[in-house]
């Protein structure tokens, strides 16, 4: 006899009545009635109903644990989509489940965040919560086939590096075989150094931050985008490839995780097609904050998000120009005629619904002002030696930028906490699960 096919619940509705089904899932509720039992089935689609009567001679097992259910698709219009299965033969996949230490067919989870985040693996079956990550995971497929399809190439860096050359702050050592090395906080430098090779890089991987902050958008270790390019005019290319980045993230989430939309009832951001701009210092004057301040503060980036909504309709607003004592070293500085700006420079940030998402610009590119720029900051180039063969051999005008993932998510979540959006975050305090 040929074996049934699987079924997914979110297919049943597409059976034909009488037909017999085999549906594979955890049981998500079992409703007890005196003349019926109700088994709602859960699997990654979506849910299905399960009717068992006594003559079926079968049990429900506990919430949570894996079956597979064998019965006939029959209609019923109270019934997710409009179709349940009757006479099942229900058989378990596991050891019967213990009771959850949440209740995961609840609409929504009533446990605070550390009990979530202390049962991670479990809660994150509950169909909203798993929405979340529904989202990260989509975003990523439009990142990587918006950037295939402009040309750059995925490349991954080094996770140990030597050095701490690039903050020189809030970096964890290991014992890498009885010498120090570092957990990278970023793939800044090889992504710049491999735009000699490729002209066009990208890289989705985990960066580390000794953070010693305890806040709602801060964490240890996050998934970072990362995007580099060569020939550019200036910091506005960049910026314009990081507007189709956002775009192409958000049409993949429309295509591949709607049902993530609906259930969390989201209101998705509209990418204009062209990222409003303000100048840090303009900024600085509409927040209202002394004209010699190196950087915004969470309340002057909510501020700007709402006259961006204001002013132009927009969730997105870039700012521009931002002082070069508050960038890294190898940022290039501001060189656009329009608007001379003291010690400004070709960098921004994108803000997303008043709160930073991305830090991008163009980056120097030429040895002889990486060797000023180190030794301005009190350093000999020497220390940089591997870095800087990559410009001594020729390097073109480039920059890029990195979009934090779950930053990402919390914000078109909404999510008061960056953690909610974070399937095992680790933080000051969290090292499990």
């Amino acid at each position: 006899m040929k074996p049934i096919d699987r079924t997914l619940a979110a297919h049943l509705a597409t059976a034909a009545p009488g037909t017999t089904v085999r549906l594979c899932g955890h049981v998500h509720r079992r409703r007890e009635l005196a003349a019926v039992t109700f088994l709602v089935l859960r699997d990654r689609s979506g849910l299905a109903q399960v009717v068992i009567r006594p003559a079926d001679g079968q049990q429900a097992p506990p919430e949570e644990t894996p079956v597979e259910v064998i019965g006939i698709a029959t209609l019923d219009p109270q019934a997710p989509g409009g179709v349940e299965v009757t006479s099942p033969a229900v058989t378990t996949l596991s050891e019967p489940a213990l009771t959850p230490p949440v209740e995961l067919w609840r609409p929504e989870l009533a446990a605070a965040l550390p009990t979530l985040l202390d049962h991670a693996p479990v809660a994150w079956r509950h169909p909203a919560v798993r929405a979340r990550w529904e989202l990260a995971a989509a975003s990523l497929r439009g990142f990587r086939e918006t950037l295939d399809a402009a040309g750059f190439t995925e490349v991954h860096s080094p996770k140990i590096v030597d050095s701490v050359t690039e903050s020189g702050a809030n970096v964890f050592e290991i014992d890498y075989f009885g010498r120090p090395a570092y957990l990278a906080q970023s793939p800044q430098f090889y992504k710049q150094q491999l735009v000699g090779v490729f002209e066009r890089v990208y890289e989705v991987g985990p960066v580390f931050r000794a953070e010693p902050h305890d806040t709602v958008r801060h964490l240890a270790e996050y998934v970072s985008l990362d995007v580099e390019l060569g020939f550019i005019r200036d910091h506005r290319d960049v910026l314009a490839v990081l507007r189709d980045v956002v775009a192409g993230m958000r049409r993949e989430i429309e295509t591949y995780a709607a049902g993530a939309v609906e259930r969390l009832d989201l209101k998705l951001p509209v990418v204009p097609e062209e990222i409003p701009v303000i100048h840090f210092a303009d900024a600085l004057k509409l927040v209202g904050a002394p004209g010699d301040e190196p950087d915004l503060a969470p309340e002057h980036e909510r501020a700007l998000g709402a006259w961006a909504q204001e002013a132009y309709g927009s969730d997105f607003l870039a700012v521009e120009g931002y002082p070069m004592r508050k960038r890294p070293f190898y940022t290039h500085p501001w060189s656009r005629q329009a608007r001379p700006t003291g010690d400004g420079s070709n960098s921004f940030d994108l803000l997303f619904r008043g709160l930073e998402l991305v830090t991008g610009g163009q980056r120097l590119h030429r040895l002889t002002d990486y060797e000023a720029a180190i030794r301005g900051r009190g350093e000999e180039p020497t220390a940089y030696a591997s870095y800087l063969q990559a410009f001594a051999h020729g390097m073109p005008p480039h920059g890029g930028f990195a979009l934090g993932l779950e930053r990402w998510v919390a914000r078109l979540v909404e999510a008061a906490n960056i953690r909610e959006v974070t399937l095992f975050p680790r933080d000051l305090h969290r090292l499990t699960p």
